[in-house]
């Protein structure tokens, strides 16, 4: 199986194998989110989920930048509209089920994020939901929010003191700082910087050193490291027996066993 291609050409979709590459594809807007991309995105970071051969997911721009956040040009228009119409529209609850940075989250194939430019807004705030951060050295980090009346509403707040401590987040935040790559390595945003040329080459080769692992290992690994920051110790021990118990019972675990005696490299079926 693969995923199947993108319904909009400002998001693209190919498959290497066991790995899935998608492409925020809006290059003259800096990759700027429209609405339509969001639900793509959702769309297809979910159906890589469910394909039992895409086994990782690489998340990248095209162009100059990798994202410079929600389309605020549309947004402005779209509020432009809605008081054309009048300002006493019920309210309605947010529903964010479906969006992409709840889906990023929730789901259990790794996601590697090549970052060939800035990433600003909401665009940094899917960097941060992928897994690992390979950076160009043309890459940024702009947490700029605060210059635009605005607060990272995509789960920034939550992830970055996770990443790096409250007082770092303060720092960028509060300070609306942009870094670049090196700074953003200093820092621990982001796990190495290399070369523009050599972004997706090195984003692949991480891509394949995961999809080459027992699957059903790593994806329990990523849901157990998901879960485990809202659990106790006990709790979260507790919690990896009962998957480690089913794991045992697998045809790749006897794989495993079989490829360390006979001292070859597995290969791993999911089952």
């Amino acid at each position: 199986m693969a995923i199947t291609p993108s319904s909009t050409d400002e998001l693209l979709v190919e498959q290497h194998d066991r790995i899935a590459v998608i492409t925020l594809n809006r290059p003259e807007r800096l990759n700027a989110i429209s609405r339509e991309m969001l639900g793509e995105l959702s769309a297809k970071m979910v159906e890589a989920n469910k394909d039992p051969d895409t086994r990782c997911i690489v998340l990248t721009g095209a162009g100059r930048g990798f994202c410079s956040g929600l389309d605020l040009i549309n947004t402005s228009d779209n509020m432009d509209e809605r008081q054309g119409r009048g300002q006493n529209r019920p309210r309605q609850l947010f529903d964010l089920r479906d969006a992409p940075i709840n889906v990023m989250w929730s789901i259990d194939t790794p996601i590697i994020c090549a970052i060939n430019g800035a990433a600003a807004g909401y665009g940094m705030d899917m960097t941060l939901l992928c897994d690992m951060r390979i950076a160009s050295e043309n890459a940024k980090m702009a947490a700029v929010t605060a210059k635009r009346n605005v607060v990272p509403e995509s789960g920034g707040t939550w992830l970055l003191p996770r990443l790096i401590g409250w007082a770092k987040t303060a720092e960028l935040y509060y300070r609306a700082r942009t870094l670049n790559a090196q700074e953003a390595l200093e820092m621990g945003l982001v796990n190495t910087v290399v070369p523009a040329d050599e972004l997706m080459d090195t984003a692949m080769q991480w891509a394949q050193e995961v999809a080459d692992n027992a699957p059903m290992a790593v994806q329990t690994t990523k849901r157990m490291m998901r879960m485990g920051l809202e659990e106790s110790y006990d709790t979260a021990v507790d919690h990896l027996m009962v998957h480690l118990n089913g794991m045992f019972q697998s045809e790749d675990f006897e794989e495993g066993v079989r490829a360390f005696m006979e001292k070859r490299k597995p290969n791993f079926t999911g089952r």
